[in-house]
């Protein structure tokens, strides 16, 4: 019925016969579209009169909701990309990678009972902190590092991507795409802080789910709600195929997209300031929780939503070949494209903007995370007597030279292939993303587990990977995350134990690298291996040359986590 309601307002448009689209921008798109962009700088301006101190800058002064904290942890991790690749894929395949989102349904447990205890109880700012208590200054310092290093890979290509498709389908200036996104989260980031950033992934995450609603909506009244045929139609083509149920572990066999996407969720969930940042924002423990467990449950709804799109937009073309896009438009651009020749003026703005939304939510998040990072493990340890006013300004400044790094990147890199750009970032979330949540279950799970050790399964995982990206091992992509963590885990907690044995291991590794296989490797890993290598090394000299105190492990472990209540 909400379907239904929604359409109503679009079937005029939709009723007459078809006839060959063409994609442009009208009156009413642009005034959608300038006043939503308004309305988010707004926001930012509302808030920056509350950010006086870095408690309210990084935190909001922990006052965030649980539910809006669940809206800003979705609208964050839906990035525009993933907008317009859920519905593509659904289009040009089946429902297979559905079970890669709902890997959250398995993570969230535990996130909620191994993870976000330490987080809240110990009171940080950023989870890196909690790797200092565990292990050492150096292994937080890499946790650190890692994550801006890969924010900062993330944000250009986040900001590119969207903008190459709403350039082809709209006939946006790509560069005016970039900047315009680009320099207004930094506005609003800077201005509100992370209150800022968390309440316009609020309004964000409601524009993207409407506009869904909307395309969906607009293609039934197109089908005069015959669902009957539309389910007919679909499942003629096969498209509502989830489970394979033959095939190795080089296939989308359902147990590899199972096990794989329950580590592809694991990692964001576990070791990523940007997602762990809204459970610090919250006003206590039961609230970071109940915000993950609505996450949850949100996904479901939300997954059927994006993929049932993608199917609708495949009945929808079925009957009209000759509206679908020609030329430079490819089938990832296929829901910006139904948005601008489809959808009625005004609404076809307003939906646009969605796919702006989808972009500000996660650049936004990345560049705050980035600041938050930085100022609280790495600036506090260079300037130890800065005061929290000083701090503050810090964080600003970061927050405008992310910003700005951002964009200018993605204008420099818009000449680039993008599906070497996008293979390149898959690679280093897999290299820096499966190493350091491989080191936080290392802390949290094991009690024998160093810092020496934590050091070694870092580059045990890195070379793991490596290998075999360089050696063309039959494994499948959606594994890729599991190995990292696995070796890490692995390797880090026997060398704990056995610290020769782990050096020893980790020399043969390097040696079988450069001696096996004479064939070039490619340019990308000589300089991720390096970048990587540097952060492990200069992590594992500060821990052996600038060692930690001895501690205890009192609530710093699952086995010494004592239930008590949050401080502070």
């Amino acid at each position: 019925m909400l379907l239904c309601a929604i359409a109503v307002p679009c079937s005029a448009a939709t009723s007459t016969p078809a006839s060959a689209p063409s994609a442009s921008f009208h009156a009413l798109d642009y005034l959608a579209l300038i006043v939503y962009l308004v309305v988010v700088v707004g926001i930012g301006a509302y808030f920056s009169r509350r950010e006086n101190t870095t408690e309210d800058y990084f935190l909001a002064g922990r006052r965030v909701p649980w539910w809006a904290a669940t809206l800003s942890i979705f609208s964050t991790y839906l990035s525009a990309v993933t907008f317009m690749a859920i519905p593509a894929k659904a289009f040009t395949a089946d429902w297979v990678t559905i079970l890669i989102n709902l890997g959250i349904i398995l993570v969230a447990p535990v996130t909620i009972f191994c993870f976000i205890p330490f987080y809240r109880r110990l009171n940080v700012t950023t989870i890196y902190e909690y790797l200092e208590m565990r292990f050492s200054p150096g292994i937080r310092i890499y946790g650190s590092l890692s994550f801006v290093f890969l924010q900062l890979a993330k944000m250009g290509v986040f900001l590119l991507l969207p903008s190459l498709a709403l350039s082809t389908v709209t006939g946006f200036n790509v560069y005016v795409c970039i900047m315009v996104m680009g320099l207004l989260c930094t506005i609003y980031t800077v201005l509100g802080g992370i209150e800022a950033v968390i309440w316009t992934d609020v309004l964000q995450s409601c524009v993207l789910v409407g506009g869904g609603l909307l395309c969906i909506g607009t293609i039934f009244a197109a089908e005069k709600f015959d669902f009957t045929n539309m389910l007919a139609v679909a499942d003629e083509a096969d498209k509502f195929h989830i489970f394979n149920t033959t095939g190795g572990i080089n296939s989308s066999v359902f147990w590899v997209v199972i096990l794989g996407g329950f580590f592809i969720q694991l990692v964001p969930f576990t070791s990523d300031q940007v997602i762990a940042q809204r459970f610090l924002t919250t006003r206590d423990e039961k609230s970071a929780v109940r915000s993950l467990w609505a996450y949850a449950g949100f996904v479901v709804p939300a997954s059927l939503l994006f993929f049932g799109l993608g199917t609708a937009l495949f009945v929808y073309y079925a009957s009209r070949p000759e509206m679908l896009p020609t030329g430079d438009v490819k089938n990832d651009a296929i829901v910006p494209w139904f948005i601008a020749t489809r959808l009625p003026d005004g609404i076809a703005g307003l939906v646009i903007a969605g796919l702006f939304a989808a972009t500000m939510s996660t650049v936004d998040s990345g560049m705050h995370s980035i600041a938050t990072s930085l100022v609280n493990d790495v600036h506090r340890k260079l300037r130890p007597n800065a005061d929290d006013r000083q701090r503050l300004i810090m964080a600003r400044i970061l927050t405008v030279a992310a910003g700005l790094f951002g964009t200018i990147s993605a204008v420099l890199i818009s000449k680039i292939n993008p599906d070497s750009l996008w293979e390149m970032i898959l690679l280093l979330v897999g290299l820096f993303g499966s190493s350091l949540t491989g080191v936080f279950l290392l802390g949290v799970f094991t009690r024998r587990a160093g810092a020496r050790g934590a050091a070694l399964g870092i580059a045990a995982s890195i070379m793991a990977l490596i290998m075999l990206r360089t050696f063309d091992i039959p494994i499948h992509g959606f594994l890729t995350a599991a190995v990292g963590v696995l070796t890490c885990v692995i390797v880090g907690y026997v060398a704990s134990i056995f610290l020769p044995a782990g050096v020893a291991v980790s020399i043969v590794v390097l040696v079988v690298l450069r001696n096996i296989d004479p064939r070039p490797i490619h340019i990308y890993d000589y300089l991720t291996a390096t970048v990587v290598l540097m952060c492990v090394v200069v992590g594992y000299a500060v821990s052996v040359f600038l060692p930690a105190r001895e501690r205890l492990l009192k609530n710093l472990t699952l086995a010494t986590l004592e239930d008590a209540e949050e401080e502070g």
